[in-house]
């Protein structure tokens, strides 16, 4: 339920909507927007009397929101969020797209290094880097771990660009604060990992959420309602394609999601297409395709020397290819 305010109201109006309401036993999300004002109501309706609420000073109307996913929804927030990271990068809302890029895994300094300046002259924003790695096989390399998280700091503080890591078990949350990672990545493997998104419920970090291989775009959203309900609003969804019958493409990738998550919620969605598609030279078109579809930023793996890269070198672009893509990228954006 959302209790709308009328345009103008005062916030001494919208304070005692507020304490009714939390005086009842409910929580409540309020969200100022440009044209109005929106209290969301969250818990047991029966504990109030809605007759009373729709009679206070400047309430205009109360909506029922049937879906089970509440923060995340675009009632409970008309306009869009906006995610702004520590050096004041923004994401989401009419804010260009921002792209990640980097390599797959954290290999060593001097790799990391070489790609980390290819990718900020191209125009990335964003570097990224996996620390810790998720590998189907129990041989295949693991990642850095803690080592790599050094090295991403490093990369962080000479060339100024945030970092974003995967975390994959809660008992690592302490590293990704002490370095610190910008933005904490939850892969698709962990978006229904409960215990671990109720602790970044708890932190004051962005987390980028990727879609699970084989979740709707409905609970996709619930996951992302754990981290809200926990009290970080800062989540950004990701898009990496989902598993189909189709055995061309590593999986397929919904840029459907990106339209589909604007009506739907008021989170920043990006696209994942070097995960999603699997091979370098289908990503830069499905880059294109989802800027033009009006997602918030691409997240895209780079590497120097794919053919030698420690892990998912066939779906690297390597730098030149990803600075034509970057052009690319800035052309389209005028014409959004």
């Amino acid at each position: 339920m959302i209790v709308v305010m009328r345009h103008g109201s005062s916030a001494e109006s919208i304070a005692k909507v507020v304490h009714f309401v939390e005086a009842a036993g409910l929580k409540t999300q309020v969200s100022q927007g440009v044209e109005r004002t929106v209290i969301g109501l969250i818990g047991d309706k029966t504990r109030i009397d809605r007759s009373l609420v729709e009679n206070m000073p400047d309430v205009d109307e109360i909506i029922e929101v049937s879906k089970p996913y509440k923060r995340a929804a675009r009632e409970m927030h008309p306009d869009d969020t906006v995610i702004t990271l520590d050096n004041g990068l923004k994401i989401g809302g009419k804010n260009d797209p921002v792209v990640m890029a980097g390599p797959c895994t954290v290999e060593n300094w001097e790799v990391l290094s070489e790609i980390a300046e290819a990718v900020k002259a191209a125009g990335a924003r964003v570097l990224r880097g996996g620390a810790w790695k998720p590998r189907t096989s129990p041989y295949a390399f693991q990642g850095l771990g803690e080592e790599g998280l050094q090295l991403l700091a490093r990369a962080r503080e000479e060339t100024g660009l945030p970092i974003v890591s995967e975390l994959m078990d809660a008992k690592d949350l302490p590293l990704f604060l002490k370095y610190p990672v910008d933005i904490i990545q939850i892969g698709a493997r962990n978006m229904q990992n409960f215990s671990l998104l109720k602790e970044l419920g708890r932190v004051d970090k962005p987390i980028l959420l990727k879609r699970g291989l084989s979740a709707t775009i409905e609970e996709w959203l619930m996951s992302a309602e754990y981290i809200l309900s926990g009290g970080n609003a800062r989540v950004i969804l990701c898009e990496r394609g989902i598993r189909t019958i189709e055995k061309y493409t590593r999986n397929t990738l919904d840029l459907s999601a990106v339209p589909v998550i604007k009506k739907m919620s008021h989170l920043p969605i990006i696209i994942d297409p070097s995960h999603a598609v699997g091979h370098w030279d289908y990503v830069p078109s499905m880059s294109r395709a989802a800027i033009a579809a009006g997602a918030d930023g691409l997240i895209i793996e780079v590497h120097s020397s794919p053919e030698k890269a420690a892990c998912d070198g066939g779906q690297c672009l390597k730098p030149g290819v990803f600075a034509g893509l970057m052009q690319d990228v800035r052309a389209l954006v005028k014409y959004r």
